[in-house]
Order: structure tokens, then sequence, then C-alpha cells
């Protein structure tokens, strides 16, 4: 999937997140090994950490299913980057998925935990 493609599924999950009362931390969070599509806040004040993926058919496996060992592992190293940065107590933290599958959103609240990664 292209970058532009890409921008584009982020800023409909940006949109249906923010909908759901979360507020927009970061967006596009890189570190050597990882990346983090959006950084959210929700509503109790707890950090999500969002991966947006989209297939553009059903003829492979779902989005959510590409999110795998191997990426997890990549988000959980891009939030800890994420979190030496941030400045008072450490909240709460969870990791989302948010899976477009042929234009489908599917959100996928708490899919993951990092010493799960």
């Amino acid at each position: 999937m292209s970058k532009t493609l890409g921008d584009v599924f982020e800023s409909h999950a940006l949109e249906f997140l923010q909908r759901q009362r979360m507020r927009l931390v970061a967006r596009n969070v890189t570190c050597r090994g990882g990346e983090i599509d959006l950084v959210m806040l929700d509503e109790r004040g707890a950090l999500v950490f969002v991966e947006v993926r989209a297939r553009k058919s059903r003829h492979y496996a779902n989005a959510a299913a590409s999110v795998d060992a191997r990426k997890r592992a990549r988000l959980v190293r891009a939030a800890q980057h994420f979190l030496v940065t941030w400045s008072g107590a450490l909240p709460v933290c969870r990791f989302d998925v948010v899976a477009f599958d042929a234009g489908r959103l599917h959100w996928m609240p708490d899919a993951f935990r990092a010493d799960e990664a």
C-alpha cells in the first residue's frame, strides 16, 4: 500500500477514534526499529498506541491478522521510545488496532499486551 493511501486510512481511523472521545497526542511516531501510526489519549486518561492496517480485498488474510508477533514487537519498541519522552507520571497504556478490510473499519481496543509481543 502506498504512503498516500496509508495516510488516507490513518485519517479515517483518526476521525473514528476522535468520535469515540479520544484525543490525538501524536501521529507517525518513529524510532529505529518501529513506528506507531497514532498515539491517542482516551477519555479515562489511558495512552493508546494505535496501529492502522488496511487490505483492499478479502483474498488475503484480514488486515488485523497482519499485525503478527514481529510487528507487535516493533510497536512495543516504538512505544517504549515514545514513553521515554513522556513528561509527568506514566499513564496506563494499551495497544489498539484499527483495521480496514475491503473498506470496512474494525476497531480492536486492547488488541495485544506489551508482554505478549
